[in-house]
């Protein structure tokens, strides 16, 4: 069986993050999401997989390199959909195939149904369905999608995963998109069969979903100590600590947690459960991170807090800077949304001594050069804070 992997998309809705990064590239639990769609494939004994790609396309295609299962890359040369982008991979096609959205996590156990039989499609039910398509079932059957209604009829919403067969590329036409295919397919008498799973799906709609995704995957951690422990510090719990790591005197991890290759954790930090920490971050003396994602090159001073957070590449987090949860409201399409989180930050921030961020979202290469300061809200991108 062959698969087609989307990964062409920005994710525009979980900006600041995906201004220097697609969404399939976001690392949750210190892998980048496209990374599980990949394993889940080859678990399930798929080898002939393509993958679209389309913004930031180099940065795709050089995970992709580092992977070891050989792929294929399509260029979408504009970003115009789902069906464009399936479209693009149809010389790659010749029969029964997957299709996965690259920036959704999904097990193998949740993809085996669609291995065997016809067309069918993986449906579950969310509480938020209007950001999603949303599927009307009947006997097994899909009876038709509607992507993203203003009002749900149910709860029931598309995954956006999909077994299908190469007679999908004749209903493509410009301008209509992959639901608008599928209905057509239905209205024709071939049978989309709807398999609803429970659990093995998560997408991370905004920023703030990312932290319970990753709290969700890092249950699968693996304690892994290559790096230096201090014999003076206290690991419980799984935890899986990168090559050349440092952990120093007086610092306690309690796990799951994942902390990645040439970090320097303390002395005296707490790091707590449900935290991943890329590679190449300095955690200071005092300092408390839990709960959150900390990408490469990170470093926090000393005396900090860091809780429900996730901070981008490169940013520096001044001693005494502390980041305190709230609640977020913002207006998406018509409807208002809201997250309790502490911070979403871009990448390349700048925070003074004794600033406070609470539910603020930062954007990229922001500096706050004025210490003291409780930032709250919306900072757009270059921002700086006297």
């Amino acid at each position: 069986m062959q698969a087609v992997v989307l990964a062409g998309g920005e994710g525009s809705r979980l900006r600041p993050l995906t201004r220097n990064r697609p969404k399939a590239l976001i690392p949750v639990a210190n892998r980048p999401i496209i990374e599980y769609v990949i394993e889940a494939l080859t678990d399930v004994g798929v080898r002939d997989i393509t993958v679209v790609v389309g913004y930031r396309k180099e940065q795709v295609i050089h995970c992709l390199a580092n992977l070891p299962v050989p792929v294929n890359v399509v260029v979408q040369e504009k970003q115009l959909g789902v069906a464009d982008a399936l479209k693009a991979a149809e010389d790659h096609i010749s029969g029964r195939f997957l299709l996965l959205p690259g920036d959704n996590v999904i097990r193998a156990a949740a993809l085996r149904p669609l291995c065997e039989g016809g067309p069918a499609l993986l449906t579950t039910t969310h509480s938020q369905p209007t950001d999603f398509g949303v599927v009307q079932a009947h006997w097994g059957f899909v009876q038709e999608i509607t992507e993203k209604p203003v009002v749900a009829e149910s709860f029931t919403v598309s995954t956006g995963v999909f077994s299908l067969d190469p007679s999908v590329f004749s209903y493509y036409e410009p301008g209509l998109e992959l639901p608008g295919m599928i209905n057509r397919m239905i209205a024709d008498g071939i049978g989309i069969r709807s398999h609803r799973i429970t659990e093995g799906w998560s997408d991370a709609v905004f920023a703030w979903d990312l932290l319970t995704l990753n709290r969700l995957l890092l249950k699968k951690t693996v304690s892994l100590s290559a790096g230096t422990i201090s014999r003076h510090a206290t690991v419980d719990g799984r935890v899986s600590i990168g090559r050349g790591t440092q952990i120093l005197p007086g610092t306690v991890i309690t796990g799951p947690t994942a902390i990645g290759a040439n970090c320097i954790i303390g002395p005296n930090a707490c790091i707590s459960a449900g935290t991943a920490i890329g590679s190449g971050v300095t955690v200071g003396p005092f300092s408390h991170i839990s709960r959150s994602i900390l990408m490469d090159d990170v470093t926090v001073g000393s005396h900090s807090s860091v809780r429900e957070s996730v901070i981008g590449e490169g940013c520096s987090l001044a001693d005494h800077t502390v980041s305190a949860c709230g609640e977020f409201t913002t207006n998406v399409r018509g409807r208002c949304v809201s997250g309790h989180f502490g911070t979403i930050m871009g990448d390349r921030v700048k925070t003074a001594p004794f600033t406070v961020l609470k539910n603020a979202v930062v954007g990229n290469n922001v500096a706050v050069e004025t210490g003291g300061r409780t930032i709250t809200g919306f900072i757009p991108d270059q921002t700086v804070v006297m």
